[in-house]
């Protein structure tokens, strides 16, 4: 099955594989390329790592090396939803979608992470591409809304459209409440929301006007 996978898919597995490989092997090394909150200036110089612009993209090849549970279920909901959007779309606008919802989330957690660690809040760096796959999530609710899939937990079936707001809905609770601490629930609705608004836009659809462009499938 996986050669049979189309090719940008097949490299954002092969590259989150590696990475995670990488950073078993070199360890901290690799710690400037986990998104870290943004510090003032008078208090970054103290610290060991702070925020950079690349990070925004660079975190979402990562994963935590004591949690192979995140990169597993993260590169199989890639492998579901990320090749039947790259056939409906193509290598180039599935691309940058994708890197799109990444920085989107990394933007929304940044914000979010930072603002925190100025109230009282860790110092604590994030990882994961759970923001871009649940950008690919919104992608595929939205163009095969009534496609039925399989939940793994529970093993219950429902249409695509009503697994994207079921698990919208349970990010945002879990976010705004911080029931499950440790998650980074607004990197994954940032990369929903960028997601929803870049299909907007491709669309000609609100909040964008002017000239409609070709519609996504």
């Amino acid at each position: 099955m996986f050669t049979n996978l189309p090719p940008v898919t097949k490299a954002l597995l092969i590259a989150n594989c590696v990475v995670f490989a990488l950073q078993l092997m070199l360890g901290s090394a690799l710690d400037p390329l986990m998104l870290w909150p943004w510090l003032p200036p008078e208090v970054a110089s103290y610290a060991p790592h702070s925020f950079m612009p690349w990070q925004l993209l660079t975190h979402g090849f990562m994963h935590s090396p004591n949690n192979i549970a995140h990169l597993l279920f993260n590169m199989l909901a890639l492998l579901m939803f990320g090749a039947q959007l790259e056939y409906a779309w193509g290598q180039r606008r599935f691309l940058t979608y994708f890197l799109v919802c990444v920085v989107g989330a990394g933007l929304c957690q940044l914000l979010v992470v930072s603002w925190s660690l100025r109230n009282g809040g860790g110092y604590f760096p994030t990882v994961g591409a759970s923001g871009g796959v649940f950008g690919l999530l919104l992608a595929y609710g939205m163009l095969f809304p009534n496609q039925r899939v399989m939940l793994l937990i529970p093993p219950v079936p429902m249409k695509a459209r009503t697994l994207v707001i079921v698990y919208g809905v349970v990010e945002l609770v879990l976010g705004v409440t911080g029931t499950q601490s440790g998650v980074a629930h607004f990197a994954h609705l940032g990369g929903m929301l960028f997601g929803w608004l870049l299909i907007r836009h491709w669309r000609g659809q609100p909040p964008f006007g002017g000239r409609r462009i070709r519609r996504v499938v």
